[in-house]
């Protein structure tokens, strides 16, 4: 019965992680962040090199410059984003629909981005020519660090909009040069809270003996949640 108990709190907390823009303006103690980035180092990797690192931006004086370059980069990507996919925010409404309310969280993320508690920069450290695999040794990390956060009560969320001015913050560190960022992750105690992720149904995504051939065992538990928002074809 523990055992069970054990196994479905794991399987409560994957399900429930979503990613988290905003935060309370509160640190994050070092023991709490010491065990959430103890938990991201144990991800498996290809032959177990472990090629990821982790560089935390905290208040330090190097920090505090980094951020005001990321939060520059961040409002920019968000500007482009809403320019070239028509996305407006109305903010008469007060967030009467989730996508509204996605959109102001997005706009609260971006706006306040220097403001976040933590911000961690996930460091590839390359050991073989660039090639469309590599992210494998990198991304489990960065989902068990997402999973840990969640797991204490906090909150994280990726982003990729760093790479503008990916040479700045690595003339800023001093990188070596086999040294990638790949992804910009924002950690701190969520406004909000958790709840259970809205997702695209798994008849539409799990499969057996070819594509789009669905498996007569595939289901989704009672209450799944399904997803209002991302691209068109996404929608249910």
């Amino acid at each position: 019965m523990a055992e069970q108990t054990h196994a479905d709190a794991v399987l409560e907390t994957i399900a429930t992680t979503r990613s988290i823009r905003r935060y309370r303006y509160e640190d994050v103690p070092s023991a709490d962040l010491n065990k959430i980035l103890w938990t991201a180092t144990r991800a498996p990797s290809g032959t177990n090199r472990q090629p990821f690192r982790f560089l935390v931006l905290r208040n330090g004086p190097k920090a505090k410059q980094a951020r005001r370059i990321l939060g520059i980069a961040f409002r920019n990507g968000w500007q482009t984003k809403c320019s070239s996919e028509g996305w407006t925010i109305d903010t008469s409404t007060r967030g009467s629909t989730r996508r509204e309310r996605m959109l102001q969280a997005m706009q609260q993320y971006v706006d306040e981005f220097e403001r976040v508690p933590v911000v961690v920069l996930a460091l590839y450290q390359r050991y073989r020519p660039i090639d469309a695999m590599e992210g494998a040794s990198m991304y489990p990390a960065c989902q068990n660090l997402m999973l840990a956060a969640r797991a204490l009560g906090y909150g994280a969320c990726f982003s990729g909009w760093h790479r503008g001015v990916a040479t700045e913050l690595s003339l800023l560190f001093e990188l070596p040069q086999d040294v990638e960022i790949a992804l910009t992750i924002t950690l701190g105690k969520p406004q909000g809270k958790h709840g259970p992720v809205r997702r695209r149904p798994i008849g539409d995504l799990v499969f057996e003996e070819g594509w789009e051939k669905s498996a007569p065992w595939v289901q989704d538990p009672p209450g799944t949640r399904f997803t209002g928002g991302g691209p068109p074809e996404a929608r249910s």
